[in-house]
């Protein structure tokens, strides 16, 4: 593989020995030269996860050093994995490279000393396992037909959900539409703008049930979408009908913020100008509960102790956990929320 900087060096040595004239080498010097910063990516030595600690590794990767190997394997990636533009790269670093660009927010340019790559290669290797994990296992994240997700399981999170005060009996999970601001467009910025929030965005849709496990997730799409229209366009509705069934094959439903419409399978607050004392005990009683899973589904992205992932949410303020708090603490906190079974059911 021809890289800028070698083809840059030959042409000096053509230039120098009169190969070429002094137009022919401005003009093919520019030609082939990166717009990407010329990082001296040659002077590291290249990656091998074997010299690493599992301090290091824990650090960097957000796994221990055995995981690795495992997850490899689970996630089907080659011994030796091939780009789209014929790169071969060892499947072990191709992973670490992936899960160090999701650990923690940062610059490809800040991945160099560790993997002596070079920017682009960095950015083609971390999307080519993004598009193959995407390709092999997006239905982890888009079908209820899950072994975790079977009546009996979808039974055990109403009763939590119940224990903790709901006023529903058979609300196993809950929906909200997620917000992800984005740099500022050039072009179309009235598509991605989010009049309530005030930024450009992308929105998500995500139903996330009592074990702190995302059940179901759909988007990107603009940030200007209403809730109500991603739940529309992401057929939730009609997957619940099918799989939202307890074991005597009742239907169970999922709990939603007042911009979501009322259906049998999706329940929402009353909003009525005028609320009796009942209905005003129901929406508070579905709202405590709802907040307290999503205080669950941020405290990795949280926790200053030991930041898991926190790629994913970058900001560092949150109203509902402090961003003080540790690991331990957190867990401490919300501990009788999680659920203590089995995913594979």
């Amino acid at each position: 593989m021809s890289y800028f900087r070698d083809i840059r060096q030959a042409l000096v040595q053509s230039h120098a020995n009169n190969i070429i004239d002094d137009e022919e080498f401005v003009l093919l010097y520019d030609l082939n030269t990166s717009n990407n910063l010329d990082y001296p990516y040659w002077n590291y030595q290249p990656f091998d996860l074997d010299r690493l600690t599992a301090k290091e590794c824990w650090s960097e990767f957000r796994f221990r050093k055995d995981d690795i190997y495992d997850l490899q394997n689970i996630f089907r990636i080659p011994d030796e994995v091939h780009t789209y533009n014929r790169m071969k790269i060892d499947g072990v670093e191709a992973l670490c490279i992936f899960l160090h660009k999701f650990a923690y927010t940062c610059r490809y340019s800040d991945m160099i000393p560790r993997f002596a790559r070079a920017v682009p290669e960095l950015s083609v290797i971390s999307n080519h396992v993004l598009d193959h994990l995407y390709s092999n296992f997006n239905i982890k994240l888009t079908s209820f037909a899950q072994a975790w997700l079977r009546p009996h399981c979808l039974e055990q999170f109403c009763e939590t959900i119940h224990s903790k005060g709901a006023a529903l009996d058979n609300c196993f999970r809950f929906v909200d539409g997620t917000v992800r601001p984005i740099c500022r467009p050039e072009t179309n910025q009235r598509v991605v703008y989010n009049g309530h929030k005030k930024i450009h965005s992308l929105k998500f849709q995500s139903v996330v049930t009592p074990n702190g496990l995302i059940a179901n997730l759909y988007g990107p799409v603009e940030g200007r979408r209403h809730d109500s229209g991603m739940l529309a366009d992401s057929n939730l509705l009609t997957q619940l009908g099918i799989f939202a069934l307890n074991t005597n094959g009742d239907n169970l439903c999922i709990y939603g913020d007042p911009a979501y419409p009322l259906r049998v399978s999706l329940q929402a607050p009353f909003r009525n100008p005028v609320l009796t004392p009942q209905q005003k005990a129901f929406n508070k009683s579905m709202s405590k509960v709802n907040q307290i899973y999503e205080q669950l589904l941020l405290l990795s992205a949280r926790c200053t102790e030991a930041p898991l992932f926190s790629f994913i949410s970058s900001r560092r303020t949150s109203n509902s956990v402090s961003s003080a708090t540790t690991i331990p603490e957190a867990l401490a906190r919300y501990d009788s929320c999680f659920l203590n079974f089995p995913i594979k059911g």
